[in-house]
């Protein structure tokens, strides 16, 4: 079962909450105390994420984490050797990371559980989602502190009203000087907002197509929300998401809205037990949707759901998407 499922989504949602609300920099989330430290990318180095205010003395030694972004964020940002347990894929890693990731440690093939994360001897875990620190399961961030374990959660679980490709850099940014490596995560950053500006290139003279998400279900369509770098790379790839008003990362919808909204292209996440194929002959036969025109015209794309979520696969997403948006722009 998905990690992702509504119930979960629901935890995702509340427990940010309950930490008071955390967003952008604006909110008080960025970095604090020494700028001149900081900006050296030295310590003490204090941040505050989703409402936990958190002081580093030293980078973390010792990493666990909870979902596959945010083990690619720090595979990409070359902190392997500080990895000693992982958890929780969506899909396959990349190639270019599967070599490294072959040498942590899997604790769990989902959550682990608070006994096996401490079996590890972190000092730090990093969770993808909000259901990566339940407290119900034990696993609560509150629980982790009591032991001397620092933790971050990847802050799109607990943005709202942002932009969420300047949330993405900023949590690159803030992971970078965790570890003591900003050169790193400015370095990817910069490359970021090339790839980006090149592909917003590339669609400027295009008509926006309307897009539909088709993560899951069946009596209700579980779909992508107007919050959430989902939304954005939708729109960065030159579509308009139809349910764009649902107001957070993911929610339900009645097929009967899919069917008044009448996108012109369906966006299928894939992952889990369920096929792309099974998704579509789902889709497809369904006599209710005979009449929305991306069923008539049988006009898919397909994401891994990595893709989809606030990590360093965003910008490569957003060109692979609108590729198959508008497969008659330009490629270079």
């Amino acid at each position: 079962m998905s990690r992702r499922t509504p119930a979960l989504i629901a935890a995702a949602v509340l427990l940010p909450l309950a930490l008071t609300a955390c967003s952008s920099s604006s909110d008080g989330d960025a970095a604090t105390g020494d700028k001149a430290s900081a900006a050296g990318g030295g310590f003490p180095y204090t941040v505050k994420n989703c409402g936990v205010t958190t002081t580093y003395e030293a980078p973390p030694k010792r990493v666990v984490t909870m979902n596959q972004h945010v083990t690619e964020i720090m595979l990409e940002l070359g902190l392997k050797k500080s990895l000693v347990g992982t958890a929780y894929l969506d899909d396959k890693v990349l190639p270019k990371y599967a070599k490294d990731y072959a040498s942590v440690p899997v604790l769990a093939k989902e959550y682990p559980s608070y006994e096996q994360v401490l079996a590890a001897n972190p000092d730090f875990v990093y969770g993808g989602y909000g259901s990566a620190f339940t407290a119900g399961d034990g696993r609560g961030r509150e629980a982790f502190e009591k032991s001397g374990i620092e933790t971050r959660l990847n802050t799109e679980s607990c943005t709202k009203g942002d932009q969420p490709m300047d949330t993405l850099y900023e949590e690159i940014r803030e992971v970078g000087r965790t570890f003591g490596i900003s050169d790193r995560a400015e370095a990817w950053n910069k490359q970021a907002k090339a790839d980006n500006a090149a592909t917003a290139k590339k669609l400027a003279d295009l008509k926006p197509v309307s897009v539909f998400v088709y993560d899951s279900g069946d009596k209700t369509a579980f779909t992508a929300g107007g919050e959430g770098i989902g939304n954005e790379l939708i729109e960065r790839a030159g579509g308009t998401n139809v349910f764009a008003d649902l107001d957070k990362p993911f929610g339900d919808a009645s097929w009967e809205n899919v069917v008044d909204r009448k996108p012109e292209v369906i966006v299928i996440y894939d992952y889990g037990a369920t096929t792309v194929e099974q998704k579509k002959k789902r889709l497809l036969t369904d006599p209710a949707l005979a009449d929305v025109p991306a069923i008539k015209n049988k006009r898919f794309a397909v994401m891994p759901l990595s893709d989809a979520v606030l990590g360093v696969r965003v910008p490569a997403a957003v060109d692979k998407l609108a590729a198959q948006l508008h497969p008659a722009a330009p490629t270079s």
